[in-house]
């Protein structure tokens, strides 16, 4: 049976569907404004779709220093996965201050405030944020963190990117892709546990298998399938997948960072909580950082 591509009625039915089921103002914004004390809030951005609503603030060290290494953190690419902005706040609000000798610190943690809102993956125009990184205003909310990315001084030597892997993953978005692509995808199961993705084309290995050291202090790993695969990729350590990042236009490519990985949490199993899956997010900043401080290149 063929699948008809969505078109513009579609989407805008779609769209219409979208409920708010969290606020933004008060969850994020509101944490942001609070720590104004102990670093430099700046706005590189607002949704043009709703300005007054979606304004986006990245959050740096007060005290720059040129030639300190730079450490970005981001996450909500995806606003439906809300453990890693929860786990950047906390961050911010427990323990970046232990790296602020080390880096310069430079944390975004929600990159995309409407899907945090409405639990999307989507942007409004259903469009992945986190498949537009390598195409120009494909998607507002990457352009803005691109831009944004590209006005950092010194060199990016860290870029850890906050994702979850959901049971929406599977019961909502894939067949939601499917519908708007107008093709058929498999229904991959969900990983039971934490992973990395790193990209392909420089993965330092080394420095996942550090990170996954970290994090599984706290939580559990994901363990590959019977094919040895995670998520349809071939596990190359533990906890570990390689993905062709600049072909899929993925946020691993916002920047040169000589070490980056995107984390992925599942929060839906019923030996997960909630505040687990934020100490897994937060062991892998922790294990990254330390990591690049031992082994600065």
């Amino acid at each position: 049976m063929k699948i008809t591509k969505w078109g513009p009625e579609e989407k805008k039915q779609w769209l219409e569907q979208a409920v708010i089921e969290k606020n933004y103002q008060r969850d994020v914004l509101d944490r942001i404004f609070a720590l104004s004390n102990s670093y430099r809030r700046e706005k590189y951005g607002q949704l043009s779709y709703d300005p007054e609503r979606y304004p986006i603030y990245a959050l740096l060290s007060q005290n720059w220093v040129d030639g300190k290494p730079t450490a970005l953190i981001t996450a909500g690419v995806h606003g439906y996965e809300v453990g890693g902005i929860y786990a950047a706040l906390e961050f911010l609000e427990t323990t970046a201050l232990e790296y602020a000798d080390k880096f310069n610190l430079v944390v975004v943690p929600c990159v995309s405030p409407w899907g945090y809102e409405t639990n999307n993956r989507w942007n409004p125009h259903a469009v992945d944020p986190n498949r537009s990184f390598c195409v120009e205003n494909k998607a507002e909310e990457s352009t803005l963190l691109k831009q944004f990315a590209a006005t950092i001084p010194g060199e990016i030597a860290v870029h850890i990117d906050l994702h979850e892997t959901t049971d929406r993953d599977k019961t909502v978005f894939r067949p939601a892709l499917a519908a708007r692509d107008g093709v058929d995808i498999p229904i991959e199961e969900i990983p039971q546990g934490f992973y990395l993705v790193a990209d392909e084309e420089r993965p330092e290995l080394p420095f996942q298998e550090a990170v996954i050291r970290s994090v599984e202090k706290v939580t559990r790993i994901a363990d590959k399938d019977e094919e040895g695969k995670i998520l349809g990729k071939p596990a190359v350590s533990h906890g570990v997948i390689y993905y062709p990042m600049r072909e899929l236009g993925l946020s691993g490519t916002l920047t040169n960072a000589r070490f980056h990985t995107t984390t992925e949490v599942y929060p839906d199993g019923d030996w997960m909580t909630a505040e687990e899956s934020v100490e897994g997010q937060l062991a892998a900043i922790r294990g990254g950082l330390d990591y690049v401080i031992k082994n600065p290149g």
